[in-house]
């Protein structure tokens, strides 16, 4: 059956990404969305879209029935999951295919055969494929551990936790099995050795309905958070032939163990002395597969729709790989508070466009980051004819990236792409673990302070050229009304015939006098002031700044000769937020006022919500007045797919308790007071932590 028109059963990046081989096969596409997503990318890009009524994921991309109904009512002949949501689910695949269309994906026995991973272990057994042993929870002694607790449905690291003491064993389980549940319907946890400093490599498939079956090189997962992946890379680096010819062969076995057909991949873990064990089979394609494209040449949602038609691959043997290629997630979460997810405005997105690069995003700039879905904001691949090429191109398009609006882990990936252990090819499961502290510490040569300066000069220029425009337009009147839109005072002895001096900062702009403007640097909360003087010339001058020299400032663009060296600083005002770049960093500063809000403080004590999100549970018994330790987890936040702790900043009493299981509350909302005992030993304030 040939496909003329295809309905994605999901959202964001990979709907885009699915779209735009339709658009070049002719394919008329169809999206669906939910009330979140009216005014979203993939909304836009589609030539037909139909509303899933409601915002959280199980009213709308996880109804299948809604999905299909909504293929049926815009005429789609053809429905491709994507990834995540329904496209591991055998149900949904049976119920496309019962309402004749054409799933695009595996068999539906290959689907239910790989869905458990209990079950797939069992058959990977009967098919050669090597496999860690499993642990019986129950019977676990100290020479089982560390133990991997993990979901036997679903995946993204929902459900999966390490534990490292026997004491603690029994909570997570409970913790996992709660989240499994909650996640993917399905609460079974079983447990397996946990292998420090393992690699995660999984190898592409790609296989038709007439006996063939690719292996498409391997690709390197290991660079995760949350046991989700951040930086991959294809082919897997420092890998002997003789490993890659029996990963290849797994994964081939794997495949046919299923009769499987299109796209899927079986991932592997490896341990530090080269000895491959069976993970799962993920029947989808991957969030990661453009690096096996970039490397092999191919588009593997042509290759799906090839299949799921009937026809078979090109050839017997996949086409020959070419170069390398390296894929980093930029996410809008703060990995210097716990991987903490971001929401809000996304004022700008732009990644640098040239050979090499590819953009995979489900955004805009002006697009909103909410709370219902994945914090993903793109992928930025980069392939080269080495890794080294590869690693550095990618490396300078995400520094060189202007990103406005949340936090994101851009700084971060640039780090981790430069760092020894990973410029080494030595890519590991623990690498964050080790480096995390390092990665997100005040960068070596960043220059905030310089950054804010260049702010401050354009800051000044775009208020000097607001009041030039006021005389211009409206004379003295015109004047006044610029000066009160800046927030200056009502009776200040402005004359009614006389232009009113330009004011900077809150400041009078007397040449005489060094004017002064403070901000604060974001996330990381270190203040600024710098101060200026605006000369009878009318450019601003930096005041007690020596070696620094202004060529020019514009209200956008400022040019500073700094020790000698020419530096140009690109400034972009969001309301009170500047955003400064730079050809080799990115700065974020609130401007402050002059004196402090007292409405700004909380009490002593007060739990804060991190971001905005849903209430899942409290400690059992948290009531008013109970009597809670320093570090108890007292509640959990659900937000952007995660579970989040909330814990006791101190130990004393609860006070007052405005949180409840299935309340939604925003960012900043008042949770809980802990009242601290000053009998106890005082504890640092934890930050929030992660718990998924």
């Amino acid at each position: 059956m040939t496909i003329t028109t295809l309905l994605v059963a999901n959202r964001g990046e990979i709907a885009c990404r699915i779209f735009r081989t339709c658009r070049d096969l002719g394919i008329t596409t169809v999206a669906v969305y939910s009330d979140a997503d009216a005014d979203a990318l993939h909304v836009r890009e589609a030539d037909l879209a139909v509303r899933l009524p409601g915002a959280a994921p199980a009213d709308t991309y996880l109804r299948g029935d809604l999905v299909v109904a909504a293929a049926r009512a815009a005429g789609a002949d053809a429905v491709h999951p994507g990834y995540g949501f329904l496209s591991e689910n055998a149900a949904f695949a049976a119920a496309v295919q019962d309402a004749g269309l054409v799933w695009v994906g595996p068999p539906v026995k290959a689907i239910e055969l790989m869905a458990s991973k209990t079950r797939a272990k069992e058959l990977m057994a009967g098919a050669g494929v090597p496999l860690l042993a499993p642990v019986d929870p129950a019977t676990a002694g100290e020479a089982d551990l560390p133990l991997l607790l993990k979901a036997a449905s679903g995946g993204g690291g929902r459900g999966m936790r390490v534990v490292r003491e026997l004491d603690a064993l029994p909570g997570e389980l409970l913790a996992a099995a709660a989240e499994a549940a909650s996640a993917f319907g399905d609460g079974e946890v079983f447990a397996e050795p946990y292998v420090e400093r393992g690699r995660h490599v999984e190898v592409q498939v790609m296989a038709d309905a007439h006996g063939t079956v690719w292996a498409l090189g391997t690709r390197d997962c290991s660079l995760q958070r949350r046991h989700q992946k951040v930086i991959e890379e294809a082919p897997a680096p420092g890998l002997d032939e003789a490993l890659r010819t029996r990963l290849h062969e797994a994964a081939v076995a794997a495949a046919r163990a299923v009769d499987y057909r299109g796209a899927g991949t079986v991932e592997f873990l490896v341990s530090a002395d080269g000895r491959p064990y069976f993970l799962e089979m993920n029947t989808r394609l991957q969030v990661e597969h453009p690096v096996t494209e970039a490397v092999f040449g191919l588009d593997l949602v042509a290759l799906q729709l090839r299949a799921a038609e009937g026809e078979p691959l090109p050839s017997p043997e996949p086409p020959q790989p070419s170069g390398h290629a390296v894929e980093a997630r930029l996410y809008a979460e703060d990995p210097a508070r716990g991987w903490q997810p971001q929401t809000g405005a996304l004022l700008t997105l732009e990644v640098p466009e040239g050979p090499g690069l590819r953009l995979d995003t489900g955004y805009t700039g002006g697009d909103t980051i909410g709370v219902h879905y994945d914090p993903m904001i793109a992928k930025v691949i980069a392939h080269a004819p080495t890794r080294t090429e590869a690693v550095r191109l990618l490396a300078r398009a995400l520094e060189r990236a202007r990103v406005h609006g949340p936090v994101t882990n851009r700084d971060l990936l640039v780090r981790s792409l430069r760092h020894p252990d990973f410029a080494a090819a030595r890519p590991d499961t623990g690498f964050y673990d080790r480096h995390l502290a390092d990665l997100t510490a005040p960068g070596a040569g960043r220059d905030p302070a310089t950054a804010a300066l260049a702010a401050t000069l354009a800051e000044a220029v775009r208020g000097a050229e607001a009041v030039r425009g006021a005389e211009a337009a409206g004379g003295a009147g015109a004047v006044r009304g610029a000066d009160a839109v800046r927030g200056t005072e009502a009776g200040r002895g402005v004359s009614a015939h006389r232009p009113a001096p330009a004011r900077f900062g809150a400041w009078r702009n007397v040449p005489s006098q060094p004017q002064r403007k403070r901000y604060r640097s974001e996330p990381d909360g270190t203040e600024h002031e710098v101060a200026y003087r605006t000369p009878r010339t009318g450019i601003p001058q930096p005041y007690e700044t020596p070696g620094t020299r202004v060529l020019t400032a514009t209200p956008d663009r400022v040019t500073l000769e700094v020790d000698g060296v020419t530096r140009h600083f690109a400034i972009t005002a969001h309301g009170d937020r500047v955003h400064v770049d730079t050809t080799d960093a990115s700065y974020t500063f609130t401007a402050l006022p002059r004196f402090t809000d007292p409405a700004t403080h909380t009490a002593p004590g007060s739990l804060l919500a991190p971001m905005p999100g849903t209430v899942v549970r409290l400690a059992d018994g948290l009531t008013t007045g109970v009597t809670v330790e320093a570090g108890q987890p007292l509640i959990w936040l659900e937000a952007m797919k995660m579970e989040h702790r909330i814990l006791a900043p101190a130990s004393g009493t609860l006070t007052a308790l405005h949180a409840a299981p299935g309340h939604q509350v925003e960012v900043g909302a008042l949770l809980a007071v802990v009242q601290e005992d000053p009998a106890a030993t005082p504890v640092p304030v934890p930050v929030p932590e992660e718990t998924a």
